[in-house]
C-alpha cells in the first residue's frame, strides 16, 4: 500500500472515531456511542499490550491485572471519598488529575514487581508466571468484601476534570479518543526510538543483541512497565465509563480478549490493535444478539485469523510484517 493510501485509511478511521457521537445522534441509537466508547478504551489496552507482544515478543497472559487494578484504584478512592471515610489517613478526592495518576502509579509499581520476577524466565514459563500473578490479583479483588467482593463496586459518579464535564457521554467519549490518540502516538515514539529499536532487536535475535553488549533485562522491564501503565489507563477509563468495577476486569479471560484483539489487528503494528478492537467488539455485539453462547462462534473465527491471517487486519491493509 502506498503511503498516500495508508494515510487515507488512517484518516478515514480517525474520522469514523470522531463522528461516532454524530452518527449515534442521527440514527437515534444511544448504544452506538457506548459501543464506540468501549472500542476506544479496549484499543488503549490493546495498543499497550502490542508494545511488548508485537515488538518485544513477550506474551503476557496476565495483563488484565493492570486493567483491573487501574479500575479498582478509581473505585476504591471513589468509595472512601463518597462515604467520607479516610483511606490510609487521606480524605480522598474525585479529581481525575489526582486519582488517575495515583492509579497509574499503582499499576507501574505492580508491573515493576511482576516484571522483575517474571522476566527471569522466558517462553511458556513467562506466560504461566504472568497468568499466576493475574490470578492472584483476581482472587485478592474477590476477597475485598468491603468493596463488594465478587459482586463488584458501583461508582456514584465519574471523576472530574477542570473545565470538562465528564458526566456528559459525548464529552467523556472524546476524552477517551484523545487519550487513545495521544497514547498511540507516544507508543509510536517509543517504538521508533533507540529504546524501541533495541527491543525489536531482542525480539529478532536475543543472542546477537547480547553479543553487541545489550543487557535485555532493563529494556524488557521498562517496556513491561510502560505497557502496564497503558493497560491501567484503560482500566481507569473503563471504571469511569461503566461506573462499575468487578474482579472480572482482572480475570484471565480478559487477558485472553486483549491478546485476541492484538492478534486480530496485527502484531507489531500499533494501529492494528485499534482496528482489532473495533472488529472484536462489533463481532461480540452482533453475535451476542444472535446467541448467548457467542464465544463458541468467536473462537473459531479467531482461530482462523491466527492460522491464515497471521499479519492481521493492519498487515493486510498496510503490508506490514509482524514478528
Amino acid at each position: 500500500m502506498t503511503s498516500r493510501l495508508r494515510l487515507a485509511v488512517i484518516a478515514s478511521g480517525l474520522i469514523v472515531l470522531l463522528a461516532a457521537p454524530y452518527l449515534a445522534q442521527l440514527t437515534g441509537s444511544a448504544g452506538l456511542l457506548g459501543l464506540a466508547n468501549r472500542i476506544a478504551i479496549y484499543a488503549i489496552a490493546a495498543v499497550s499490550l502490542d508494545l511488548i507482544l508485537g515488538y518485544g515478543a513477550l506474551v503476557s497472559f496476565g495483563h488484565a491485572m493492570f486493567f483491573g487494578l487501574g479500575g479498582y484504584a478509581v473505585g476504591i478512592i471513589a468509595f472512601h471519598t463518597g462515604a467520607g471515610e479516610p483511606l490510609l489517613g487521606w480524605q480522598g478526592s474525585n479529581a481525575a488529575l489526582i486519582v488517575w495518576p495515583l492509579a497509574l502509579v499503582a499499576c507501574a509499581l505492580l508491573a515493576a514487581i511482576v516484571g522483575t520476577l517474571s522476566l527471569k524466565t522466558s517462553g511458556v514459563q513467562f506466560i504461566m508466571i504472568t497468568l499466576a500473578f493475574a490470578q492472584m490479583v483476581f482472587f485478592v479483588l474477590v476477597s475485598l468484601q468491603s468493596y463488594g467482593g465478587d459482586d463488584g463496586l458501583l461508582l456514584d459518579r465519574r471523576n472530574t476534570l477542570p473545565f470538562i464535564d465528564l458526566s456528559r457521554p459525548t464529552t467523556f467519549y472524546y476524552v477517551c479518543v484523545a487519550l487513545l490518540i495521544g497514547w498511540t502516538a507516544f507508543c509510536a515514539r517509543v517504538v521508533n526510538s533507540r529504546f524501541g529499536l533495541v527491543l525489536q532487536a531482542l525480539r529478532q535475535s536475543e543472542r546477537r543483541a547480547i553479543n553487541l553488549g545489550v543487557d535485555p533485562f532493563p529494556f524488557r522491564l521498562t517496556a513491561f512497565v510502560i505497557s502496564a501503565i497503558g493497560t491501567g489507563l484503560a482500566g481507569v477509563l473503563w471504571a469511569n465509563y461503566a461506573r462499575f468495577v468487578s474482579p472480572d476486569m482482572a480475570a484471565w479471560s480478559k487477558s485472553g480478549e486483549f491478546i485476541a484483539i492484538v492478534v486480530l489487528g496485527g502484531l507489531g503494528t500499533l494501529l492494528g490493535p485499534i482496528a482489532g478492537a473495533a472488529v472484536f467488539i462489533a463481532l461480540e455485539q452482533i453475535l451476542s444478539i444472535w446467541t448467548e453462547h457467542w464465544m463458541i462462534v468467536m473462537g473459531p473465527i479467531l482461530t482462523l485469523v491466527a492460522l491464515f491471517g497471521r499479519r492481521g487486519i493492519a498487515g493486510r491493509l498496510f503490508g506490514e510484517r509482524n514478528g
